[in-house]
Formats: structure tokens, C-alpha cells, sequence
């Protein structure tokens, strides 16, 4: 007789449930924290007007908060889907995709919002690294770290090619140049700097270090394929 099969069960949902407690805890100590930023710029997103929502932090903020069951049930109906297609890890790759996209989306468009003087002042560069740490500022570090920290933690766990520390970082790296060259070509009153590329990546790697328990079994046994249909026996 099998002894240890029917105990590994309860430990299993319980690390589940704490996990869920701990998420929501977590979530609601964020709103906390911004609940006055929130709390102004909800009667302006509300009257839908673009000036004082989509273009501040705090109406970003908020957007990407009211956003979240909306996210929660793409992300389900995507992995009801996927399972009865018979895909396996249906429920890791549709959190993964939604994931990505609701996590990092809301920061790309932080960064590409137009200081007071687009489109007048020249654009500016600073290519001597680790200058420019100093002046950013804890708050501004903290930000840079987070802007590609979905796609480090989500992307491994999705696709199995990118499941390794370098690779992570090259695409945090590969993004934040892109988005550098975006603020100057389109001369965003924003200076590109090669810190904000480090930066970036090293939070993309982070991330990705955080989420390495489940995109490590994700790179050994990829899971994009359906289960194939058992044998009929005889």
C-alpha cells in the first residue's frame, strides 16, 4: 500500500491557498499604499477624459488596476480553452501570455509619455555608463527595474527558448533599446541613456530568477503541443 500518495495532497492545496492569501494581501497592500493618487485621478478616467488619466502615472496606475479581472478572465478563458484541446500546462501558458502583456504594457506607455517640451527640445543621449544612477533616484531605479519585470518573469514560463538567464538577458536589453531609440527618434523631452538599458535588463533577470522554480520544468518538457490520444487497447 501507497502511504505518502494520499498525504501529498492536502500539502499541495494548502501551499496553494497560503500563495493566494499572500498574493491578494499583497495586492491589496499596493492599492493601499496609492489609494490617494488613485482616489484623485478616478473622477477624471471616469468622465473619460484622456488629459489627467491616460497621460499621469496615477491614471495609468488605475487603469492597470480596474484592468486586473479583465486580465483574470482572459487568462481563463484562454486556459479553459487550451484544456479542452488537450494542451497540458494550459493554465501556466495563458497566466504567462496575460501575464506579459498586462504587466508590461502599462509601463511601456509610462515611458513613452511626452515630457512638457516633445517635440521642441533636442533629443538628448547619455552613453557613459552608470552616470546617470546617481540622479535617477531610488524611486526612478525601482521604476526602471520594473518596466520589463513581467516580460523577465512571464516569458520563460511560456516559451521554453527563452528559459535561461542570458537569453532573459538579451531580450530585457533588446527591448530597452528599443524603447531608448523610440524617445529619441521621436524626441520625447526624454534622455536615452545606456543606464536605463542596464537597469531594465538587470530587472528583467530578476524577475526571471524569481519565476526560475516553474520555467525550468518548462524548458524540459514544452508544453505546446496537445496530449496526444491515448491507443484503443486490443
Amino acid at each position: 500500500m501507497n502511504d505518502t500518495a494520499p498525504l501529498s495532497a492536502p500539502p499541495r492545496r494548502t501551499r496553494g491557498i497560503v500563495l493566494l492569501v499572500l498574493a491578494i494581501l499583497g495586492m491589496s497592500s499596493a492599492v493601499f499604499v496609492v489609494r490617494r493618487p488613485l482616489l484623485m485621478s478616478a473622477p477624471t478616467c471616469m468622465a473619460g477624459r484622456w488629459h489627467g488619466c491616460f497621460d499621469t502615472f496615477n491614471g495609468v496606475v488605475l487603469m492597470t488596476l480596474v484592468a486586473l479581472p479583465l486580465a483574470a478572465l482572459v487568462a481563463w478563458a484562454l486556459a479553459r480553452r487550451r484544456r479542452a484541446a488537450g494542451v497540458t500546462s494550459a493554465w501556466r501558458m495563458s497566466a504567462a501570455e496575460v501575464g506579459m502583456v498586462h504587466g508590461t504594457v502599462p509601463f511601456l506607455w509610462l515611458t513613452m509619455m511626452p515630457g512638457g517640451g516633445a517635440g521642441t527640445v533636442p533629443a538628448r543621449v547619455s552613453l557613459v555608463p552608470l552616470r546617470d544612477l546617481i540622479t535617477m533616484g531610488p524611486l526612478g531605479i525601482a521604476g526602471n527595474l520594473l518596466i520589463f519585470a513581467a516580460l523577465g518573469f512571464f516569458a520563460p514560463m511560456r516559451f521554453a527558448a527563452l528559459a535561461s538567464v542570458p537569453r532573459i538577458l538579451a531580450l530585457g536589453a533588446g527591448c530597452s533599446v528599443l524603447v531608448e531609440t523610440a524617445q529619441y527618434v521621436l524626441r520625447l523631452d526624454r534622455v536615452s541613456s545606456v543606464d536605463d538599458v542596464l537597469v531594465n535588463a538587470v530587472g528583467a533577470v530578476l524577475a526571471a530568477l524569481a519565476s526560475r522554480r516553474w520555467w525550468r520544468t518548462t524548458a524540459q518538457a514544452p508544453s505546446d503541443q496537445p496530449r496526444p490520444a491515448p491507443a484503443p487497447a486490443g
